[in-house]
């Protein structure tokens, strides 16, 4: 049965077989199964280009029902841009979404040394399958690197000047910040996260709430991918089922399919004052669904056990 979206396009639901397909990729992308048989562009380190100067990144983020964290984000663009590099920020949404919508329309008319700002807007459903809006720009970019970010994350003074430094020269497949500054689990009555809603203005951030955690993979937000790999492979292209629209935002995980398929784990570089805000609430599920007050559960328990 196809679901009727505000636009009156329509799209399929996900079948039996593609559900199946989904639960068998993620076993394979566990590591019992070669990624050779799935890619057909797989990636050699030694024929990527080697870039030293005047270097050109994309940033690419998707936002849905987050404008709160995500005008933390964009302030921190406006605050801190790149003063030697070329930034391209593209974003993905939904006009459903009025206040991102209303968010980037603010921030499309202010102009920022260095950085370009590239919004998307998709149908919902194609927004809520991530791989959908990371695939397209990974084969539509321009760019020397692609870093495939979060919307929650703030790119805090010298994090992007520092980590232009650390891509000249650089011939890698996937590079990953290994430490990031994150926040405990925020809850909605947080001054930081109230001072978000509904607000254009620019933002700064608490940093007194936020510690250093450590990271051993690229994960989902912190996969900076080289251009001619993005070009070449783009971001789940080869697997057919994780190009197909979603009627609700779904865990991602096609992040450790992109890692499986370019056969690495990343290569950790250090970049200072990369912040993540965590948060208690995930307004990309249903309030009070079944999903939410489970996922809300397990998340307070793995951030319990991560601070101890």
């Amino acid at each position: 049965m196809p679901n009727v979206n505000s636009d009156n396009t329509t799209f399929e639901q996900a079948s039996l077989l593609d559900n199946i397909k989904e639960v068998l990729l993620r076993f394979a992308a566990s590591g019992y199964f070669p990624a050779t048989a799935f890619i057909k562009n797989q990636p050699l380190k030694t024929e990527l280009a080697v870039v030293h100067d005047n270097i050109k990144l994309e940033i690419v983020t998707h936002c849905w029902n987050y404008a709160r964290f995500f005008v933390y984000q964009l302030s921190s663009l406006v605050k801190y841009p790149p003063t030697n590099m070329q930034l391209r920020f593209t974003v993905f949404y939904s006009e459903e979404d009025e206040a991102t919508a209303k968010l980037l329309q603010h921030f499309q008319t202010l102009s920022v040394p260095n950085v370009e700002w590239n919004f998307q807007a998709l149908a919902t459903p194609l927004l809520l399958r991530r791989a959908i809006g990371r695939n397209r720009a990974a084969k539509q970019t321009k760019a020397d690197w692609v870093w495939f970010a979060d919307c929650d994350m703030v790119f805090h003074e010298n994090c992007l000047d520092t980590l232009e430094q650390l891509l000249k020269g650089r011939q890698e497949i996937l590079l990953f910040p290994d430490t990031l500054l994150v926040t405990p689990l925020l809850t909605e009555a947080d001054p930081m996260i109230s001072a978000g809603k509904d607000k254009t203005e620019l933002l700064e951030v608490d940093k007194t709430k936020f510690k250093p955690r450590k990271f051993d993979r690229a994960t989902g937000a912190i996969q900076i991918i080289h251009g001619d790999v993005a070009r070449n492979c783009g971001y789940c292209d080869d697997l057919a089922v994780y190009q197909k629209p979603k009627h609700h935002w779904t865990k991602t995980y096609e992040d450790r399919a992109v890692r499986w398929l370019l056969g690495t784990q990343g290569v950790p570089i250090a970049l200072p004052n990369l912040l993540l805000i965590r948060h208690a609430e995930k307004g990309r599920y249903k309030e009070d669904s079944k999903v939410s007050v489970v996922r809300k559960t397990i998340r307070r328990i793995k951030s319990a056990l991560i601070n101890k």
